[in-house]
Formats: C-alpha cells, sequence, structure tokens
C-alpha cells in the first residue's frame, strides 16, 4: 500500500516557482509530523519544512521566507509552496510522516539533522531542477 504520492517537480529558471503536493492515505495523514525534506547530489537528506498536526510549522534557515508548508485536510495533501527558488535548490525533494499520534521529539524539526530517526514514511521523491 502506498502511503504517500508527491507531485509537482519539474524544471524551473531560477527566481521562478514551483508547488510539490503529497497526497497521502488517510491513515499517514493523521501522523503527528509531516514534512518535507530534500536531497541534493552527493549530499544527506535534510529537513526543509515540517507541520505538526496543530498546524506549527518549521523551516531550514536556507528555505525561510521562500518556501511555505502546508496541508489540507479535506483532501489528505501536504504541499510545498516554493517561490524564488535558486540553482542551489536543485534536489530530489521528498514528503515523510513520522507514522506516531504523539510528539515524541520535542517536535517536529528534530528531522531536520536526522530525517531518519524521526520520519519512517516516506514517498518515492519528486526532482526539482533549478537553471540560472
Amino acid at each position: 500500500q502506498v502511503q504517500l504520492v508527491e507531485s509537482g517537480g519539474g524544471s524551473v529558471q531560477a527566481g521562478g516557482s514551483l508547488r510539490l503536493s503529497c497526497a497521502a492515505s488517510e491513515n499517514t495523514f493523521s501522523s503527528y509530523c509531516m514534512g518535507w525534506f530534500r536531497q541534493l547530489p552527493g549530499k544527506e537528506r535534510e529537513g526543509v519544512a515540517t507541520i505538526d498536526s496543530d498546524g506549527a510549522t518549521a523551516y531550514a534557515d536556507f528555505v525561510k521566507g521562500r518556501f511555505t508548508i502546508s496541508k489540507d485536510t479535506a483532501k489528505n495533501t501536504l504541499y510545498l509552496q516554493m517561490n524564488k527558488l535558486k540553482p542551489e535548490d536543485t534536489a530530489m525533494y521528498y514528503c515523510a510522516a513520522d507514522g506516531a499520534t504523539t510528539d515524541s521529539f520535542g517536535g517536529c524539526a528534530y528531522g531536520f539533522d536526522d530525517p531518519f530517526a524521526e520520519y519512517h514514511i516516506w514517498g518515492q521523491g519528486t526532482q526539482v531542477i533549478v537553471s540560472s
């Protein structure tokens, strides 16, 4: 059973925008934490933005003011609006959920530096390419 499916990636010029979507199964969408992560070529996976079940959000410093995470509970869908894209944003972007019902790590951003410690349900990823 596929639990998370990302879409919306593509190629865009620097300064442009993309909106990523992540369709989740109902059980997965009820997770305490959900988030977006990315993996640059040759790099470790890193946190981009997270949102908890109450709607509280957290962002990595390198996307603050440019990216916005949100969710639509009626559609069981997580979004990442990406504006003012830079070539260094080029990466595979992943949607993830912790699969938990309560906060086990003192916040959803714990997984920024150690994604797999906190987030256990992952989508297949969607590629974002930003050209200069």
